[in-house]
């Protein structure tokens, strides 16, 4: 492909200008002529990106700005934990990874606003916790993308609760409880950092340890297994004394004959339609339909088609 630097002109250089104002990297106009403000914003988006600074758009910063729509395995290529986040956090969010990790919500549900895979938020405490750790961390990342509003954002977040929440509805639209730009994109750049997804790997450990018992307890051994664990834990919590007894039940019944795998797709069918029938009777069918996704591999969820082998790498292979 064509290398793109300051001085360079033309139609693929205005969409470079517009995926770096999405990004929230480029204020400037998208005129098609890449000059310095262009080369700056994209030495930022770079940085963020975890590339080379270098001001050129090639192969690799092409590939950032423009991402593919549909992850394949490659895309989601991290350990276990990473791929069964980027799974729950895409039926959390309705975005395939990357885009999961920079999803955010405005405050519809009393916290403030949501950001990221899991929706983690300022009115339970726990968007402030992962900020903290980016910007303690990463704060020259963090001050390529926020700039001059960073000083704001941090303040808000150091002084408490009621103050992360009045910063949140300062930035959003008070009857769309949408986040306003600048900050929408900021926030978005935040979430495709490699090194805040890293920190929303490690946000979740909690999850991913309660759902390694469960494997434990009920005796499953695959990465599916694993992943349907997570998910439990992050939608509904755990698996309750009374359901554990029905899923035991149901497990002495399958037949000895089959093979390991076979074994391991069944218990997963039965974790998945007893975990639902449990669950709040409207929710039920929704319950449902995303735990047999897992269980079985391929499903449609929130009306989007998953192959969990070809999109998130997991399959019946035993879990690491």
């Amino acid at each position: 492909m064509a290398v793109y630097k300051n001085g360079s002109t033309g139609d693929d250089v205005t969409r470079i200008q517009k995926a770096l104002k999405d990004a929230g990297f480029y204020q400037g106009e998208s005129d098609g002529v890449f000059g310095s403000q262009t080369e700056t914003a994209l030495k930022n988006f770079q940085t963020a990106s975890g590339l080379g600074a270098d001001g050129i758009v090639g192969p690799a910063t092409w590939g950032k700005l423009f991402p593919s729509p549909v992850p394949a395995a490659e895309e989601v290529s991290g350990n276990l934990d990473s791929r069964c986040l980027a799974l729950t956090g895409s039926f959390e969010t309705g975005k395939f990874s990357p885009e999961c990790f920079a999803t955010m919500t405005g405050n519809f549900d009393g916290q403030g606003m949501s950001f990221g895979a899991l929706q983690w938020n300022f009115g339970q405490g726990t968007l402030q916790t992962l900020l903290k750790e980016m910007f303690t961390n990463h704060q020259d990342i963090a001050s390529g993308i926020f700039g001059e509003n960073l000083g704001k954002l941090q303040t808000a977040i150091n002084r408490g609760k009621e103050a992360a929440l009045s910063f949140a509805a300062s930035i959003q639209d008070p009857a769309k409880h949408t986040i306003t730009d600048p900050w929408k994109q900021m926030f978005r750049a935040l979430g495709l950092t490699p090194e805040f997804q890293a920190i929303e790997v490690r946000g979740a450990a909690a999850y991913y340890q309660k759902g390694f018992r469960l494997c434990q307890n009920y005796g499953l051994w695959s990465q599916r297994g694993r992943a349907l664990m997570f998910d439990i834990c992050v939608q509904n919590g755990s698996i309750a004394d009374n359901v554990k007894a029905l899923i035991m039940a149901d497990f002495g019944k399958l037949p000895q004959s089959a093979s390991p795998e076979e074994t391991e797709l069944a218990k997963m069918r039965i974790v998945a339609n007893r975990r639902a029938e449990a669950a709040n009777p409207k929710f039920v069918e929704d319950v449902r339909r995303r735990k047999l996704c897992i269980a079985e591999g391929k499903g449609v969820v929130h009306g989007i088609s998953y192959d969990l082998a070809a999109q998130f790498g997991l399959d019946l292979r035993k879990a690491d």
